[in-house]
């Protein structure tokens, strides 16, 4: 359902179907819901039916791995933007489907990222097995949610052995500190956007300073995807950021240390993490075999 994302983090966006059932506070700002529910009307968010998408839609991976053979190389895609792979509400014959079509196109690396982890090694097995080229990634927005989807991530790797894991913390709403022994392979940071009547909540710069530390330390890629809707009020005059003249009405949040940060907008808070920019992708290999025989 995109040809070439606008997520900084993927080649490509694949839907095999729409909707979802919000289960953490992740979910209060949903883009998908904002969409496909509230302004396309497409599918019902909750606990209603998901609703399948079209052939055209299903055929996009097929197109993608003849361009990757052409090409020699090994696009991300991520699946699925508009749902949740490893949603139990979704029929098991649909998601068996969709791993049936990652293992047909094997030079496309398939990003599952869930907030549903402890569902991943029951649905997968359901499915007939995790596709090899397929990595398993999880959300995390703070740090109880940290505590609980990291672990469980972790236990999915060594039972479904993907290609890698990763995590998102985005939108990140608290500082959070990675427990030990359960650091993914690839970390992905990013602030709030505002999502129809849904306005986005800040983040502390120094949370995303942090989990970019604590990746540098562990030898681990890190990439920021965005800043959000807000920028602190010290990076505005300085590293190619400037304040325009005139901004509506900068609504201005301060943190309990005294932090303040203005909302100017997604467009002008960017993606640089204190003046640099974060693109880092864990490193793929050339093909599945190279992968899971060395």
């Amino acid at each position: 359902m995109a040809e070439n994302s606008a997520i900084s983090w993927t080649r490509h966006t694949w839907n095999p179907w729409m909707g979802c059932t919000k289960v953490s506070p992740a979910c209060d700002g949903c883009y998908a819901e904002a969409l496909m529910d509230k302004r396309y009307g497409k599918v019902q968010w909750g606990h209603h039916p998901r609703v399948r998408t079209g052939t055209h839609t299903w055929n996009d991976p097929f197109r993608w791995q003849r361009q990757a053979e052409k090409d020699g190389d090994r696009p991300l895609v991520f699946c699925a933007s508009l749902a949740d792979i490893f949603d139990n509400q979704v029929p098991g014959d649909w998601r068996a489907d969709a791993f049936d079509v990652m293992r047909r196109t094997p030079r496309l690396v398939y990003l599952l990222l869930t907030k549903r982890p402890q569902n991943i090694i029951r649905l997968a097995r359901e499915a007939g097995g995790l596709p090899p080229n397929a990595a398993i990634g999880t959300t995390c927005e703070d740090q109880q949610r940290a505590d609980i989807n990291l672990p469980a991530l972790k236990s999915a790797y060594w039972v479904t052995r993907p290609l890698f894991t990763f995590a998102s913390f985005e939108p990140l709403l608290g500082p959070i500190h990675i427990p030990p022994g359960v650091m993914p392979h690839w970390i992905i940071t990013g602030g709030e956007t505002d999502q129809g009547s849904h306005r986005a909540r800040p983040t502390h710069p120094g949370w995303f300073v942090s989990l970019r530390d604590q990746c540098a330390a562990a030898g681990v890629p890190f990439h920021h995807k965005q800043n959000g809707e807000f920028l602190p009020e010290d990076w505005l005059d300085k590293d190619g950021y400037q304040w325009q003249a005139g901004y509506a009405c900068p609504k201005v949040h301060r943190f309990s240390d005294g932090t303040a940060c203005i909302r100017v907008g997604k467009k002008q808070s960017g993606r640089k993490l204190d003046g640099v920019e974060h693109n880092a992708f864990p490193p793929l290999p050339v093909s599945v075999e190279e992968a899971h025989h060395g």
